[in-house]
């Protein structure tokens, strides 16, 4: 793979969408912490004004040299990092039982770093030596795909080998298997999908369903007290589908026409603010009726706020995902192929999605997950039915100066 000669340096309108995120977007917070810490709090990243030195310096050609000497046969270890309770744990909070399974299974020892917290800041730890040729001291990482695809146009990671991956060539799901920035998954396998939907208090809308974007944007009963998130392309995204416009083809003249759409709401005084993460606890609490949410957040949520539902729109949601990829100069390619698809073994991905609660992209775990806990098994947030897999949808990848411009314009929408 030849990378395109080119800088990415973020712009001003990406630092401001990065700080948004980080501050109140769903990179503000670990993926399970949120609830625990009742609604509020941001973990603690490095300086923001560093964000201005995090980009990518232009890309020269990725020739063989930058490709793995694998040592797997010879060392039987994997390095593996991982956001923050983002994998099945034990009772006593000192072991991942399916990680301590893998192991005893193959001999392959794994050094499990829960080391990102949010895709920018670890992607700062790790672009200096991306961008040289060098190893990063890791086999496996697991970033969104946003990250994941800029990585893979620049040809900082190594296509996998399929003969290594039975189980996950066999097992992902239809819906996971094209995204645009990697056909095929050549070089990425999801570890989670990350549904956007509607979500409602039904004691706040006096036992009324939410179902629409529509209903958010418009309907007077919900006025002021409607949430849409920071999460430009799950606002967005969400609001185009109700227009009858497909995400995965937006043209500049979709998008204004959406964030027109949106703008109006905002003159009414219809939405009450946008919000990352936080969101939970006014929904749960009713200061929200009515919102677009995280499915993670909801399965939570749901088990002590049970006057919370949720919709899936019939025009259709967004997913985005985390995926897991192997760096250039990885010292263990085999083994984190191995890794990959143990994962993508029913039983396991059961197991880590018994816990992490989001969208499980592995065929055939429903069987499992309902010998752990039924109730899971038969969320559709956790494993989609066909009709809700149809419904899918996902954000076009987009060039650095069109994110350039569609970040400008959501942050003056929104005020960040």
């Amino acid at each position: 793979m030849e990378a395109r000669h080119e800088s990415e340096s973020l712009s001003p309108p990406q630092i401001a969408a990065i700080r948004r995120s980080m501050t109140s977007g769903r990179m503000a917070l670990t993926r399970r912490s949120l609830l625990r810490a009742g609604g509020a709090g941001a973990i603690a990243v490095g300086g923001l004004g560093a964000l201005g030195g995090c980009g990518i310096p232009p890309a020269g050609r990725t020739d063989a040299n930058n490709a793995s000497d694998d040592h797997s046969d010879e060392e039987k270890k994997v390095n593996f990092s991982n956001w923050s309770e983002y994998m099945d744990i034990s009772e006593d909070k000192k072991r991942h039982p399916t990680l301590d399974e893998f192991q005893r299974r193959t001999g392959i020892a794994v050094k499990y770093t829960e080391d990102i917290n949010d895709n920018v800041e670890f992607f700062g730890k790790i672009k200096p030596q991306l961008a040289a040729g060098q190893s990063i001291g890791r086999d496996l990482i697991c970033v969104t795909d946003w990250l994941a695809a800029r990585m893979i146009r620049l040809g900082w990671m190594q296509k996998l080998d399929s003969a290594n991956l039975p189980h996950a060539y066999a097992n992902l799901a239809e819906g996971f298997r094209t995204p645009d920035w990697d056909p095929g998954r050549s070089y990425s396998y999801p570890w989670t999908g990350i549904p956007a939907v509607i979500a409602y208090n039904k004691k706040a809308t006096g036992g009324r369903k939410v179902t629409s974007i529509t209903q958010l944007l418009e309907d007077p009963k919900l006025k002021g007290r409607v949430g849409m998130l920071t999460e430009m392309r799950d606002t967005v995204g969400l609001t185009l589908l109700d227009m009858g416009k497909r995400p995965e083809d937006v043209t500049a003249d979709d998008y204004d026409a959406a964030l027109a759409r949106i703008q109006k709401a905002v003159d009414r005084g219809q939405i009450r603010r946008f919000t990352g993460g936080e969101y939970t606890g006014d929904l749960g609490q009713g200061d929200l009726a009515a919102c677009v949410a995280w499915a993670g957040d909801l399965v939570q949520l749901q088990l002590d706020k049970p006057q919370v539902e949720f919709a899936v729109p019939d025009a259709g949601f967004m997913t985005s995902t985390d995926n897991l990829l192997v760096p250039n100069k990885a010292r263990h390619k085999k083994n984190a192929e191995r890794l990959i698809d143990y994962y993508y073994e029913p039983k396991n991905a059961a197991k880590v999605a018994a816990f992490i609660n989001y969208q499980c992209p592995v065929d055939g775990v429903r069987d499992e997950l309902a010998k752990i806990d039924k109730d899971l098994a038969e969320n559709p947030l956790i494993i989609p039915d066909e009709e809700m897999t149809a419904k899918s949808h996902a954000f076009r990848s987009l060039s650095s100066e069109e994110e350039t411009a569609f970040e400008e314009k959501f942050t003056k929408l929104t005020g960040a």
